[in-house]
């Protein structure tokens, strides 16, 4: 069997031909268990009176279920060996497989965080992975992590690069021919204000990072792209939001949006054109022809005031490289007359109620895009339909995807 696609989601590890969906999975024992336990040892040593330990000392702790280990935001493979997969948790650590899926050993129990936002296997050296810490995506439910990690021998080993204080990493994209060159999407403090957060570049390898788009202490990087064919061509967003201290007090702010550099991320520029006032956006580049670009992005419509913190779900398309942009709807080579009128809002929903959806491209066909939401969406033809290719009958939501640009099947 062989693997092509990769999607995280919160559930239990699953297998299906061609599609390898890489689920949850635990290092601890349950909480509720645990309690149970005492309880049970404390009745027992009451009971019995004043006994030694060693009337309950052969007792010892196994896990019985479930396999869950919370939200994946982390995902990857290896193109030339697609029975490889990476997948790291909110709160489990980075986890391998060589068996398309079907097993996981854990990589990361030395480290000092299991809170893992972002996975990046560099494509011309596949024992060079970097891992962002921190849950990748800013939400009541969240773990903080304490920097960046890098492996050069596949994950048997990892050296502690830095950025400690951005606490929460979103992406990360390593440059397709050099892997000491790479860009990181730092969302930085969930809970208050840092300086430490933005889009970070490094060209050794980690030794050293630059903060190259940065707005201020509570604004977060949120999406980073390199494009394929042009190295020095990279995408970004900005996403200002800060959780409250209780729930539904957090708050966020527009005008942020999507940035383009063409020297390396040296410079930026903001692509406005077509797109609303955005709050938040995630990005994706098809490969087969980098020219076209997708967003999920949330904000006001284009003509409205003010943008809610959360705002309006919409999926946007770019065919020149970012410089102008519609709805996927709104395709303008279609006729008016023949356009959809309203948008298929399914693919849009945000996953659990909150987080927006993530897209991939397909590295062959730049007209099929996937989203990870409450149900993994397809479209064939970039946006204007969409069909559904795997519920969530466990209630489970679709975290990200990450596609084999050698088989995208």
């Amino acid at each position: 069997m062989g693997s092509s696609v990769i999607m995280s989601i919160v559930g239990t590890p699953q297998s299906q031909e061609g599609v390898s969906v890489s689920g949850s999975i635990t290092r601890c024992t349950l909480a509720g268990i645990v309690a149970a336990g005492l309880v049970s040892v404390a009745s027992i040593a009451i009971q019995a009176g004043a006994q030694s330990p060693s009337f309950y000392s052969s007792m010892h702790w196994r896990q019985i279920g479930p396999t869950r280990a919370g939200r994946a935001r982390a995902v990857s493979g290896v193109a030339n060996e697609p029975n490889i997969a990476y997948i790291g948790f909110d709160n489990g650590g980075v986890w391998r497989s060589t068996d398309y899926g079907s097993n996981w050993q854990p990589l990361f129990d030395a480290q000092s965080t299991g809170s893992i936002g972002a996975i990046a296997v560099a494509p011309s050296d596949p024992s060079v992975i970097y891992v962002g810490t921190g849950a990748g995506i800013i939400r009541p439910d969240l773990a903080v992590g304490d920097g960046i990690y890098k492996s050069t021998n596949a994950g048997k080993s990892w050296t502690h690069l830095g950025l400690n204080d951005t606490q929460m990493i979103a992406m990360i994209d390593v440059d397709p021919k050099n892997p000491n060159r790479l860009f990181v999407a730092a969302l930085g403090h969930p809970y208050g204000p840092n300086a430490e957060r933005g889009i970070f570049r490094s060209i050794d390898g980690g030794k050293t990072f630059q903060k190259v788009l940065y707005k201020d202490e509570y604004t977060s990087g949120n999406d980073v792209r390199i494009d394929p064919s042009d190295p020095n061509i990279v995408y970004a967003t900005l996403w200002q939001q800060q959780e409250g201290f209780t729930e539904g007090k957090s708050f966020g702010g527009a005008g942020n949006g999507v940035f383009k550099s063409t020297d390396g991320g040296t410079t930026w520029k903001q692509l406005t054109d077509g797109l609303p006032t955005v709050i938040q956006a995630n990005i994706a580049i098809a490969p087969s022809n980098p020219k076209v670009i997708y967003a999920m992005a949330a904000g006001a419509e284009p003509g409205s005031s003010a943008a809610r913190s959360t705002g309006t779900v919409g999926f946007y398309k770019s065919t020149d490289a970012g410089e102008h942009w519609h709805r996927a709807i709104d395709d303008p080579s279609i006729p008016a007359a023949s356009r959809r009128k309203v948008a298929d809002g399914r693919p849009l929903v945000r996953i659990g109620g909150g987080d927006l959806p993530t897209i991939a491209v397909d590295p062959k066909n730049e007209n099929v895009v996937y989203s990870s939401s409450t149900v993994f969406w397809r479209t064939e033809d970039s946006g204007i339909t969409w069909s559904a290719i795997r519920g969530a009958p466990g209630g489970d939501d679709y975290q990200k995807t990450w596609i084999n640009p050698s088989n995208p099947n």
